[in-house]
């Protein structure tokens, strides 16, 4: 471990001056983009970007704030624009129109692969990758890399393998942090019995949905298996799909479920746990809930809001499912490699990080800098987590994995209402899946 943490020091200092060299515009050598510099040596002053990404709010003020740490260094002004849930079609209609972003910060790697399959995308620079390399676990490089290329920088990444609780409920009912499944079905048993429901599910919509099957999935068919699911390589009928969901369905049909999960949204699943007036003891998501609980502003992350790791599945090895979102480069200029190897550095990660919000998949990140215990424990079992799967539904073609009202996410949400038809939705589900592939 300590010799490992040397190793990442090194790298990190490896690639925070190959950053550094890059930025101070040591190497002439542009790929001849439209955004040339107009200043002599590394001064980018007079060079202007346009970088697009999903996140509004506070997420995109605080992304503005990475990017103006970038503008100061190096002169470039950058142009942020966000394009909310809708970014296929976005960067889709940007490309068509000839006027593509330098840089997109995008949420599916089945988007960067066929970007990157059109000729859409360029490869990173031998800069970028060399910082890509020092800062990255091998999955993230497998993940930015399309063919024997590599054309994505992951810049934030999502624990999605989080249980939250409301510790108050829990103590009151006697609950503890259960080691595997069963566990967590006795303690959701045991808040049931003290007059909340044991857990709240948002499933108006079903990428929450997706992210629990994921979840079980991967604990109950193991990593070789979520793969070649992933990539329909075995069909949705195959009998670990039937295991996943015969787990998922004990729990789905259990009376430790909140009632009228089909009508909650996922921002209201929190409020029912950690709101002024709580119904549930427990509700399932990513890292991100935190920020859900911040906002509503009735329960403190860290202290009545803690979480434990999604439970084991007969025994099976600790594992996460996690989300990200990775930036891509349209242009080969001397600017926009600046940027995407100032986004592949520590130092980019490290202006977003102290003020909640991010987990940075960087290694190089000093983890001290973020802002409570609860967000420094996230990054740490996602950037040391041995099984690392990205979430499945962003990997598959957008019809099958990532659209409303149909594919995965609609047959999960008619799973949930019906969690004793495995049959019928293991047939719905492969015939979705073989129409979209």
């Amino acid at each position: 471990m300590n010799a490992h943490t040397h190793v990442r020091a090194a790298a990190a200092t490896a690639a925070l001056v190959t950053t550094a060299a890059l930025i101070a515009g040591c190497s002439g050598g542009g790929g001849g983009g439209s955004t040339e510099s107009s200043g002599g040596g590394g001064d980018l002053a007079g060079t202007t970007l346009n970088v697009v990404a999903a996140w509004s709010g506070a997420e995109q003020e605080n992304f503005e704030a990475v990017l103006k740490k970038f503008t100061d260094d190096t002169g470039a002004k950058v142009n942020y624009t966000s394009f909310g849930d809708n970014g296929p079609t976005f960067i889709q209609g940007q490309i068509e129109g000839g006027t593509p972003p330098n840089v997109a910060v995008i949420g599916q790697p089945a988007l960067m692969q066929s970007l990157a399959e059109s000729g859409d995308i360029k490869p990173v620079s031998d800069d970028v990758r060399t910082a890509v390399e020092a800062n990255y676990s091998q999955s993230w490089i497998d993940l930015g890399t399309v063919g024997d290329e590599l054309y994505g920088v992951w810049f934030k990444a999502a624990n999605k393998s989080t249980v939250w609780y409301n510790n108050d409920i829990y103590s009151e009912a006697g609950a503890t942090v259960p080691e595997d499944w069963d566990g967590f079905m006795d303690q959701l048993q045991l808040v049931q019995d003290s007059g909340y429901s044991g857990i709240s599910v948002g499933a108006d919509v079903g990428w929450p949905l997706t992210d629990w099957f994921e979840n079980v999935y991967l604990r109950t068919a193991g990593a070789d298996k979520y793969d070649q699911l992933t990539k329909h390589e075995i069909p949705w009928t195959d009998a670990s799909v039937k295991e996943a969901l015969t787990v998922l369905g004990e729990l789905w049909s259990s009376d430790v479920l909140q009632p009228g999960g089909a009508q909650r949204t996922f921002p209201d699943s929190v409020t029912a746990v950690f709101g002024a007036n709580p119904e549930a003891g427990t509700v399932y998501e990513g890292d991100f809930v935190a920020g859900n609980i911040t906002a509503d502003g009735n329960s403190v992350v860290g202290e009545n809001a803690l979480f434990y790791d999604f439970p084991a599945i007969n025994g099976s090895a600790p594992a996460v499912v996690g989300g990200g979102d990775v930036a891509v480069q349209f242009t080969d200029d001397e600017a926009t490699n600046a940027l995407m190897a100032y986004l592949a550095s520590p130092e980019s990660a490290e202006v977003w990080v102290p003020k909640g919000g991010l987990t940075s998949p960087n290694n190089g990140v000093d983890t001290a800098l973020y802002p409570d215990d609860v967000s420094r424990q996230i990054a740490e079992a996602l950037t040391s987590a041995e099984t690392f799967r990205f979430d499945m539904s962003d990997l598959t073609p957008s019809a099958f994995g990532g659209t409303q009202g149909q594919g995965f996410w609609q047959e999960m949400i008619t799973f949930y209402e019906k969690p004793g038809d495995i049959e019928g939705t293991m047939k719905r589900l492969e015939k979705a899946a073989a129409a979209a592939y």
